[in-house]
């Protein structure tokens, strides 16, 4: 699993960031839901003209129908989402962790990854929940075995060596990409210190 993880607001967005080296990204648009679809669209096309995957966040049901085949939930979009049919289309799951009940829950779902946030205070999205810190990403880890465990909330490049050492296998980047004075340039930062 790529270690530089990004997550960006729309397609636009993704369009800006790929190209510099993105291999995983994730799509989280919360804009007018009659956008979702074109939304998801270009998206995949930037993904499949440089080679990367795209995560769609949430809107399972429009992932479904564009052919999308990785899709990021969070523990409320689980009681919603058709799981039986998201599984008979071979769409790969990330799901969102908090707490030891919803971890429980997630690995029983055999997802491709699992996240645990937010690692560091955040200030992009208001959370219920305090940071977790980098014990709980140990924690979290020696659960989970083999399952990919991304890290997300409050992450920087001089973060990422303490949430390496943790046991998070990736990063999921939010703040740090889309408020940079120049995100382009600390994508590729991010991809050089990640390493891929």
């Amino acid at each position: 699993m790529p270690r530089f993880y990004p997550v960006l607001p729309d397609a636009d967005w993704i369009a800006r960031i790929v190209p510099q080296g993105a291999r995983l990204v994730q799509l989280r648009f919360k804009g007018a839901a009659h956008e979702v679809p074109a939304q998801i669209r270009a998206a995949q096309a930037t993904c499949r003209a440089h080679h990367a995957t795209l995560v769609v966040n949430d809107h399972w049901q429009e992932a479904l129908e564009a052919g999308a085949d990785f899709i990021h939930l969070g523990q409320e979009d689980l009681d919603t989402a058709d799981l039986p049919a998201l599984t008979r289309a071979g769409i790969r799951l990330g799901l969102s962790t908090h707490d030891r009940a919803e971890l429980t829950r997630a690995q029983a779902l055999n997802p491709a990854y699992i996240a645990l946030g937010p690692v560091y205070a955040t200030l992009l999205k208001k959370m219920k929940w305090q940071p977790q810190g980098l014990e709980k990403l140990t924690r979290w880890k020696s659960r989970l075995g083999s399952t990919p465990l991304v890290a997300i909330g409050g992450l920087t490049p001089e973060r990422l060596p303490g949430v390496f050492t943790a046991g998070a296998d990736s990063a999921a980047v939010v703040t740090d990409l889309i408020t940079a004075p120049d995100p382009e340039a600390r994508a590729r930062l991010w991809v050089s210190v990640c390493g891929f």
